[in-house]
């Protein structure tokens, strides 16, 4: 398993921006990559995945055209840009990795890395 860590999180007005970024320990080339997140009082929730080679992507309904993911095999980083931010986007969000997959899959489930989580605040 990698260790993942994320960056990036704060507070920041509706309607703004964030950019998270996510660090591995190592290679993560070969795994799918997701962003998680965790409302107070509700399931953590995927927001967005990108495969292995960074060509496809997918994204909760709630988040599409608000939010781009990608990903720097390189320098096994992934990235979570966020704009037109809500306060409903509040939440605690989390980096995973999803070792058991194919290459243009974007799975939804079966991660087995976890970042300890960054708090997104929106609010006025």
């Amino acid at each position: 398993q990698v260790q993942l860590v994320e960056s990036g999180g704060g507070l920041v007005q509706p309607g703004g921006s964030l950019r998270l970024s996510c660090a591995a320990s190592g290679r993560i080339s070969t795994f799918a990559m997701a962003w998680f997140r965790q409302a107070p009082g509700k399931e953590r929730e995927v927001v967005a995945v990108i495969s292995q080679g960074g060509t496809v992507r997918n994204f909760a309904d709630s988040v599409k055209g608000r939010f781009a993911i990608s990903r720097d095999n390189v320098k096994n980083t992934v990235t979570l840009q966020m704009n037109s931010l809500r306060l409903e986007d509040t939440a605690v969000y989390y980096c995973a990795a999803n070792r058991r997959t194919v290459s243009g899959a974007v799975p939804t489930s079966g991660y087995d890395s976890w970042g300890p989580g960054t708090q997104v605040t929106v609010s006025s």
